[in-house]
């Protein structure tokens, strides 16, 4: 199966995304100028929904990211028909595949989906044990999670997702958030992936991320 990863678009939606069965968007994908939730809601019912439209996918899943203030704040407000399954500590089985997707991240600044360590305990103890793909928005720790301050790099992931990754043994981990983290790794039977495609400048230099998985 061909899948295809992405995150942090930021509102920066690419142009050219190979086609593929399964198109994964693991958060932030609303524009960093303006976090207001009324922009929000427009914005995915126009330049979101057109661009979903526009894409050589047979599925499409994503969730948010922390700066989606509309999903946390307002969910309400979400256009209900987008052409996306969207998942928040929530999953689905498509093509036997069992997928969950959830947003949340270690306490980082003042953004949506902020959790201190016993409350990402909670959430991840809701991915199912037999998950094969996982879409989370923040990284586990010390995989794509540094972030670089002042000579030092400081990490930035969860370490309780990491450790129920080890536990779970999914197949695909994507997710984003850290910028400067893009990569693949391999941990156990599980790649994992930060599928960012800003830098840390915020500028659009990274492409699609295209996995081949088989089922």
């Amino acid at each position: 199966m061909k899948i295809v990863a992405m995150s942090d678009m930021h509102g920066q939606l690419p142009a050219r995304v190979p086609a593929c069965d399964l198109l994964l968007l693991a958060g932030d994908v609303t524009p960093v100028e303006n976090h207001g939730i009324d922009f929000q809601a427009s914005w995915l019912d126009r330049e979101f929904r057109d661009w979903l439209n526009a894409q050589s996918a047979r599925k499409i899943v994503g969730i948010a990211g922390n700066h989606d203030f509309i999903f946390e704040q307002a969910p309400g407000l979400v256009p209900r028909d987008l052409p996306w399954t969207y998942l928040q500590d929530s999953g689905i089985v498509w093509e036997g595949l069992r997928i969950w997707g959830t947003p949340w991240q270690p306490i980082f600044f003042d953004w949506a989906f902020n959790g201190d360590p016993e409350r990402l305990r909670r959430q991840w103890s809701l991915i199912p044990d037999d998950t094969d793909i996982l879409i989370v928005h923040g990284p586990p720790l010390g995989y794509g999670d540094g972030v670089r301050e002042r000579g030092w790099v400081r990490r930035a992931g969860c370490p309780h997702l990491l450790e129920r990754i080890q536990k779970i043994g999914p197949k695909l981990v994507v997710f984003g958030h850290i910028h400067e983290g893009r990569g693949e790794w391999n941990l156990g039977p599980s790649r994992l992936a930060n599928v960012t495609l800003l830098d840390g400048a915020y500028r659009a230099v990274f492409e699609p991320w295209v996995f081949e998985l088989e089922t």
